[in-house]
């Protein structure tokens, strides 16, 4: 987040998640359980990690644990970290949002491209010509690349995948299908003529 903003950006996200509903999601709640024990370890350990880098975690506590002692529901959290770290590249498959704070364009778009991963990404600017240089090839290098839109990219029209450590092909769109051809390139000459390289005769 820009700096000038982050304090009170950061600020309406923790409302935000204090209104976010954990538990069954059969029974209307937003956010279910993490898929087992190892995972919940694992979220646990990143918090952990992102304040001995220096952040401050907001959020991440088992919930429900009375009710569901076998499952390991968590409320959503929140990392303001200091800077780019180890545990910010690598990823967690977890609810956790870690929050860096940068000063320009440059600067941010060296944090999102810094990560080994590159599924998704997204910038909120009214700058067109940020906006135009973010999606650019000197831009995020990741497979998605939004403007003034979540993450989220999964849409039947587009070439759904991503780079670096998270590049395994392209699933959607156009492009789908063709994992599963042989590309060939091929030139046909109609004519009763034969045309020849170099400016070769032949009789």
């Amino acid at each position: 987040m820009h700096r000038s903003i982050k304090d009170e950006a950061v600020s309406r996200v923790k409302a935000a998640y204090a209104k976010v509903r954990v538990g069954d999601p059969r029974e209307g709640n937003l956010i279910g359980p993490l898929i087992d024990q190892q995972a919940f370890s694992a979220m646990q350990n990143a918090l952990t990690k992102a304040r001995d880098e220096g952040g401050q975690v907001f959020g991440g506590e088992r919930q429900l644990q009375d009710k569901y002692p076998n499952g390991y529901y968590v409320t959503p959290a929140i990392a303001e970290m200091p800077g780019q770290s180890e545990v910010v590249r690598h990823e967690t498959f977890a609810p956790i949002l870690y929050v860096l704070a940068y000063d320009d364009f440059e600067e941010a778009l060296r944090l999102n491209n810094e990560v080994p991963q590159g599924l998704s990404s997204c910038i909120f600017t009214t700058d067109l010509r940020e906006a135009e240089a973010f999606q650019s090839a000197a831009g995020s290098d990741c497979g998605i690349a939004n403007v003034n839109i979540g993450t989220s990219g999964a849409e039947i029209g587009g070439a759904f995948g991503g780079e670096k450590e998270t590049g395994g092909g392209r699933e959607s769109g156009s492009d789908s299908w063709r994992a599963y051809m042989r590309r060939q390139t091929n030139t046909v000459n109609y004519s009763r003529e034969l045309p020849l390289a170099q400016g070769i005769v032949f009789d």
